[in-house]
């Protein structure tokens, strides 16, 4: 969780920065792509602030009415991080990309302005805050990807893809595909911003603005769909849960496992369930101490498991 919230934190204060720092740009200069990157900044640095909010919730201890805690608040906060700030943010900035294309007329400030007693050329603003923005978001991509990376490192994932497909800390993988996609954005903002300025065609700067929203609508549907799997309560990977499978079956006295079932109930956090036929000759207390033996084997291989429940079959 510590991890997390760093990672969160980290990104926070970079987008923020950046945000106001690129509006900046667009208010100099007119270019449809600074303002794609002010929505884009904005919407990384509200997401930030329903992340946390997630983190925060969902730490509460369980209650009567949540027996088992709030750990898909997290999962809750990213799906509206996904659908009212990314969705929000790449609409608006690809119908003005859009719209600068149709109407092709991009403002480009020409004059020079003075700041400090010195005389610059806007575009001069939109370069800098750019190169900023694209060090702010490495640094920000660098600790979002320690976090997966520990995790890969915990659970022997040997590649992002798998790690994207099985964890359950939606709080890390959002801010690490964020980060890239802000990376990437601001790459392309520059290009294309550049493009028009030494080509004389403002059509780069705007085509730069659609993309940016294009890329900021793939990534909220791409976000939202691995929240549900969440939501809706994705077991284990098959693979891991027959590992798990095989410490209950092969625990002893065991007879037969009759029915295995695991659910995650938080980030990182485990339901285990199953339905175990005994040996006929045990007695009940020899049974009880079988079951917390296969608990803390269950626990020990997994630190995700938080909780178990195992019903004896007769």
């Amino acid at each position: 969780m510590a991890s997390s919230t760093s990672v969160v934190l980290a990104a926070l204060f970079a987008n923020g920065a950046i945000a106001i720092l690129k509006f900046g740009g667009f208010a100099l200069t007119g270019s449809p792509a600074m303002l794609s990157e002010t929505y884009h900044s904005i919407s990384d640095t509200g997401n930030q602030i329903f992340l946390l909010i997630g983190i925060k919730y969902g730490a509460q201890e369980a209650t009567r009415e949540h027996p088992f805690g709030h750990g898909k608040a997290q999962f809750f906060y990213s799906l509206l991080v996904s659908v009212m700030l990314f969705g929000i943010a790449g609409w608006e900035s690809a119908r003005h990309g859009y719209s600068a294309l149709q109407e092709g007329d991009v403002h480009r400030a020409s004059e020079d302005i003075t700041l400090l007693g010195a005389q610059f050329d806007p575009i001069l603003v939109n370069y800098t805050v750019l190169l900023g923005a694209i060090a702010f978001e490495s640094y920000a991509l660098w600790k979002a990807y320690q976090g997966i990376s520990r995790q890969m490192d915990e659970h022997g994932w040997t590649s992002l893809r798998e790690a994207f497909s099985k964890t359950s800390d939606v709080t890390t993988l959002t801010a690490l595909t964020e980060d890239s996609i802000a990376l990437a954005g601001a790459g392309i903002a520059l290009f294309g911003v550049y493009l028009s300025r030494t080509t004389g065609n403002p059509m780069y700067d705007a085509g730069s603005a659609l993309l940016i929203g294009i890329m900021l609508m793939g990534f909220a549907i791409a976000l939202a769909w691995e929240n549900k799997r969440l939501i809706l309560g994705e077991s284990l990977s098959k693979s891991a849960e027959d590992e798990l499978r095989r410490i209950v079956a092969d625990a002893d006295g065991v007879a037969e496992l009759v029915d295995f079932r695991t659910v995650y109930f938080g980030a990182e956090e485990l339901l285990v369930t199953a339905d175990v036929a005994f040996d006929p000759g045990l007695d009940t207390a020899t049974i009880d101490d079988r079951i917390t033996e296969i608990e803390r084997a269950l626990r020990a291989h997994d630190d995700q498991v938080q909780k178990v429940y195992i019903e004896p079959e007769t």
